[in-house]
């Protein structure tokens, strides 16, 4: 079974510093239907204004990861990091028993285009920690670059939930397939572009839970199409 949220009907708010787009409930968005898929609890499309960001600020307990596809995300935390996250790099802050932060756009005339994805993780009270690491396009393009995982496998960062997050770039009729093992489930997100996932049209910014499939089987249409997939227990 594949059931599609489409972009256009994802939860909106526009801050004037920053326009968010909400796959899932958050902050004043709540739907009931979109509490979250399996372990993944929080997709949020963020554009961020020039100079602008989210003062400093706490979690707890969960597993924050940034995809960014345009601009630069300047990062601080309580822990000592300070990082700028560009496209192609993966940011895994595991808040744990607690962790102040802060984001904002890196620069002064470009807005940050960015993914916020948060999943629960397998424990509570687990130390914060960080991590961020670089996959070049060239690894991406024509392929599912596994860029986290629980095991850090392959060099990707290293997530505490039993899920694997793959990138992709297609061209236009490129296809790639993904078996999907027993009792797993898959969260497919259009970053840019468009595909189709076992036949049906994907847009950007659409999503789509998938449960119950041997296998999916993605093909770009409106290229270059990029995408991150969820395979999730």
């Amino acid at each position: 079974m594949i059931a599609i949220r489409k972009a256009a009907e994802r939860g909106h708010a526009d801050h004037g510093w920053l326009d968010t787009r909400h796959t899932f409930s958050f902050a004043d968005y709540y739907d009931e239907r979109y509490l979250g898929f399996r372990g993944l609890r929080v997709i949020n499309e963020d554009r961020v204004q020039p100079g602008q960001g989210f003062p400093t600020h706490g979690h707890r307990d969960m597993e924050i990861v940034s995809y960014v596809l345009a601009g630069a995300l300047e990062h601080k935390d309580s822990m000592g990091t300070g990082s700028v996250i560009r496209p192609g790099d993966v940011q895994r802050m595991s808040a744990g028993t607690g962790v102040l932060h802060s984001e904002s756009n890196h620069s002064r005339d470009e807005i940050v285009h960015f993914l916020q994805i948060w999943i629960a993780p397998e424990r509570r009270g687990l130390p914060p920690s960080y991590e961020q690491k670089h996959f070049p396009e060239a690894e991406k393009r024509g392929r599912f670059r596994l860029v986290a995982s629980r095991d850090g496998a392959d060099g990707s960062v290293t997530i505490h939930h039993d899920a694997r997050i793959y990138a992709a770039v297609l061209d236009r009729g490129q296809a790639l397939a993904h078996p999907l093992g027993a009792g797993r489930h898959a969260w497919v997100q259009v970053a840019r572009g468009a595909v189709t996932l076992n036949g049906a049209a994907l847009e950007q910014g659409d999503g789509a839970a998938v449960s119950g499939e041997p296998a999916l089987a993605i093909a770009g249409r409106v290229a270059p199409a990029e995408i991150l997939l969820f395979d999730l227990a």
